[in-house]
């Protein structure tokens, strides 16, 4: 584990896990105007202009499904490619004969041979047995956790407050909803919901960085974690999300807030940073 121990460093100075390649501590106020200059790079459109995943439902989903749509689907979210999946999504919604799966209420009570030909034919779901329980748990979990069965009940019912879904599907209910409730694809599900269905949270700095693949890269080639993090394991997962946390701490800027723009920069083979703070 890379935990940091900020006590024990000189003032001013970013402690390890934040050692660039080069062995050099670098300040905290350079790194913080690196970051700062990243997220300015991306608002300008200079990061590639990536289309990310979810974008495949612009246009396509109204606005009063998207938190239903998002939900269901993000919950098979996992170990697979988030593009194909985002468009089989789509293409699943705009069938007549199919669009029934992402309401909670018909998932949860319909017969689960019936879902699973839906959502295989569609491939919202590989795997045969295990995504249609999933899709129907989590669907069961919304019902149960809201008075008109929908996510956004669900949410009025927590009053929009990131600790209270924390408390909910992470602690009393968290077997409700399998996958969705793991800290990565949890805490990308808050950010996506903010994004693409415009829902203002309350408590949202403890929405916390979703440390993918392509997070760890660019946080070691940033200078904020060692490569050791890159091994991807579930501690290295939690120690990067921790190490964006108290960096950021005090900046004006939450862990969520520079996902895309690092994101994007990974995606994109980490093209220099411009401007006096930047690499060049």
């Amino acid at each position: 584990m890379y935990y940091l121990k900020i006590h024990s460093q000189p003032e001013g100075s970013i402690p390890n896990p934040y050692k660039n390649s080069e062995g050099r501590n670098m300040t905290n106020d350079a790194f913080l105007q690196n970051v700062k200059q990243l997220v300015r790079m991306h608002q300008d459109g200079l990061l590639g202009g990536e289309v990310m995943p979810e974008d495949a439902l612009l246009g396509i989903v109204p606005d009063e499904d998207l938190p239903n749509v998002l939900t269901l689907a993000m919950s098979l979210n996992y170990q697979r490619n988030a593009y194909s999946l985002w468009q089989s999504v789509a293409q699943a919604y705009q069938d007549a004969g199919s669009c029934w799966i992402f309401r909670p209420l018909a998932a949860a009570t319909c017969e689960r041979d019936e879902l699973r030909s839906v959502l295989i034919h569609h491939r919202v779901a590989l795997q045969p047995n295990r995504h249609p329980e999933i899709w129907q748990r989590v669907a069961q979990g919304i019902v149960d956790s809201s008075p008109d069965g929908s996510v956004a009940g669900m949410l009025q019912s927590c009053e929009y407050d990131v600790a209270a879904l924390i408390d909910l599907m992470q602690v009393r209910r968290k077997s409700s909803f399998p996958y969705l409730s793991g800290p990565k694809i949890f805490h990308y599900w808050l950010y996506v919901l903010e994004s693409y269905a415009g829902i203002s949270w309350k408590s949202r700095e403890l929405i916390t960085i979703a440390p993918d693949t392509h997070i760890l890269q660019a946080s070691v080639q940033l200078g904020l974690c060692s490569a050791k993090i890159l091994q991807g394991s579930a501690s290295d997962r939690q120690a990067a999300a921790f190490a964006w946390e108290t960096a950021l701490k005090d900046s004006g800027l939450a862990p969520i807030d520079v996902h895309t723009p690092l994101w994007l920069w990974s995606r994109a083979g980490f093209p220099p940073l411009f401007g006096p703070s930047g690499r060049s």
